[in-house]
């Protein structure tokens, strides 16, 4: 009996792997120069690539569309080429790449969307909106839209229902965004610096270490938002006591008004008017030096604009 041969390998010409591994013809020979593709097997004057060549490519395209550079997707391939494998690797990336939240994307209609803002169409508010990334135009429908954040949109609505013009709920969300990547970088070197960065070294994790940074992920995911909760609601009960106390405590403001009013002079000035004057003349006095020094300044005021 002879054994049974298996079906031949596919090989390709280059431009027949661009075809299938959607890269082109320049990006192929450029991942081979920078030693991210193996050279192809010589016959005659024709190169010749096997699966292996297109099983790379869709490999390469991969871990870039995950947000890896050139320069690391070299590291890991020669990690994997060195008998160490990429699975953790990916683990860890796939849970960083996930959701860091449970909030589920929306759509809202046009008309919906003038009706939630008071039923008047704002075509800058709308054009705001997508550049803050609040709405997102669906394809091929001009009368709706993607709201990747309903709770977002929502708060908006109650700011403008409570009279917030929609210029100044765009502001406020800038800057609040502003702050807000600061916290989050600032998190995120804090806990590399302490958690993360002995995962970090120069040579890519091995499995286990990547596996355990991605156990360590899912457990400190909920902590910035929860640290960020916490402090906000302190915050907010601190400051909005003391706003509120300084209201009520403010008193109405007086308006202008022509009527005299008394004015509280301390009482060694008093003595040395009485001195100068006479107790009889302190008011007679108190006022034409009023009087004087307005119109000296008055005077001065207006030989100032002369001169310039």
């Amino acid at each position: 009996m002879t054994e049974r041969a298996g079906p031949p390998a596919a090989e390709y010409r280059i431009e027949d792997l661009a075809h299938h591994s959607g890269a082109t013809v320049r990006t192929i020979r450029a991942y081979q120069d920078r030693g991210l593709l193996p050279r192809p097997e010589r016959r005659g004057r024709a190169n010749v690539y096997t699966d292996t060549h297109l099983a790379r490519l869709r490999q390469i395209a991969d871990l870039l569309d995950r947000g890896f550079t050139l320069a690391s997707i070299k590291e890991l391939l020669e990690a994997w080429d060195a008998g160490r494998g990429l699975g953790g690797v990916l683990g860890l990336v796939a849970e960083v790449d996930k959701p860091w939240t449970d909030e589920r994307a929306g759509r809202i209609t046009r008309a919906e969307l003038d009706e939630k803002f008071g039923g008047d169409p704002d075509e800058a508010a709308v054009r705001d909106a997508i550049d803050l990334g609040v709405l997102e135009r669906v394809p091929g429908r001009d009368d709706e839209f993607l709201v990747p954040s309903p709770q977002e949109l929502a708060v908006a609505a109650e700011l403008y229902a409570a009279g917030v013009p929609l210029s100044a709920i765009s502001g406020h969300l800038r800057e609040l965004r502003g702050q807000v990547e600061h916290i989050a970088a600032r998190f995120l070197e804090f806990t590399t610096e302490h958690v993360f960065a002995r995962y970090l070294g120069p040579q890519p994790p091995t499995d286990t270490e990547a596996a355990e940074a991605a156990s360590l992920v899912r457990r400190l995911r909920p902590l910035a938002q929860q640290s960020v909760d916490a402090e906000l609601a302190r915050a907010m009960r601190l400051f909005a006591t003391r706003h509120l106390h300084r209201h009520l405590t403010a008193g109405p403001v007086a308006a202008p008004s022509d009527e005299p009013q008394s004015v509280a002079l301390p009482a060694e000035t008093m003595r040395a008017v009485r001195t100068l004057v006479g107790p009889e003349n302190v008011s007679a006095f108190i006022s034409a030096a009023a009087q004087r020094e307005v119109q000296a300044r008055t005077l001065d005021a207006m030989t100032s604009s002369h001169d310039k």
